[in-house]
């Protein structure tokens, strides 16, 4: 794969790298996106599911979604575009900033991760907080789990519609993005804000901003460059050409 020449010269001296990513990356390890034409939202309403209210109102309905949406990432695995980012900090300063709740970076391997929107397996109650395992929600058979500490309702760790993203994660993303001398976006239109800062901040600082899309985006005429194709073969091929400026 041929890259443009100002891109590598940026690749060539480059220190620290981000890479924002989306849905998109996800969707090649086989879990389906919510906004695209096969996306999970045109077969439920998000409005139904994702929110706290909707939660209150029907807590085991929204549970069992969950769990649904857990099956499909348990039997997903890391693509060849998560494990070359996790591949980069073999040279670069490497944070990942992600929409994703999938924890596909997390078991790719990557040290530096930043979830902006949570992590669906993480669950924790509503009522004291306190955190709550992974081992016992699987050991529940139907409806939503009770906290064992209060009684409260437990919820999935996301940030569901409304809601603010997680502060301390996002604003020590953002510094990240800020000090970044090359962000990629990969798998992703840029478009949902507060999370679509984060490019926004790595260009007004002086980044140079990499598109990895399938297609083009709302965000292809703000980047420096564009490369379309799907990031599990796209990312391999910009670790390979970085790999040869360290051998």
């Amino acid at each position: 794969m041929i890259f443009d020449e100002k891109f590598i010269s940026k690749l060539k001296n480059a220190r620290s790298l981000v890479f924002f990513t989306g849905a998109g990356i996800s969707a090649e390890s086989g879990i389906p996106t919510f906004r695209g034409k096969d996306g999970i939202w045109n077969k439920l309403k998000p409005e139904e599911l994702a929110n706290f209210n909707a939660f209150l109102k029907n807590p085991d309905m929204v549970w069992e979604w969950y769990q649904y949406r857990r099956k499909i990432v348990n039997e997903s695995k890391p693509n060849p575009g998560h494990t070359a980012i996790k591949d980069f900090e073999n040279h670069y300063d490497v944070s990942v900033v992600t929409q994703n709740v999938d924890n596909l970076h997390g078991r790719a391997g990557s040290n530096n991760i930043y979830e902006l929107h949570g992590n669906i397996e993480r669950n924790y109650c509503i009522d004291c907080l306190k955190p709550f395992s992974i081992e016992h929600y699987r050991a529940e058979s139907k409806g939503v789990p009770k906290c064992l500490e209060c009684g409260g309702l437990v919820r999935p760790d996301v940030v569901w519609f409304g809601e603010m993203l997680p502060q301390k994660i996002f604003a020590d993303a953002e510094r990240k993005a800020e000090h970044c001398d090359i962000c990629f976006i990969a798998g992703t239109s840029a478009v949902v804000y507060p999370a679509a800062y984060i490019p926004v901040s790595a260009r007004q600082h002086g980044a140079f901003l990499v598109e990895i899309n399938i297609e083009s985006t709302e965000i292809s005429h703000h980047v420096d460059y564009s490369i379309f194709g799907n990031s599990g073969e796209i990312l391999p091929e910009i670790y390979k050409a970085a790999r040869s400026f360290f051998n």
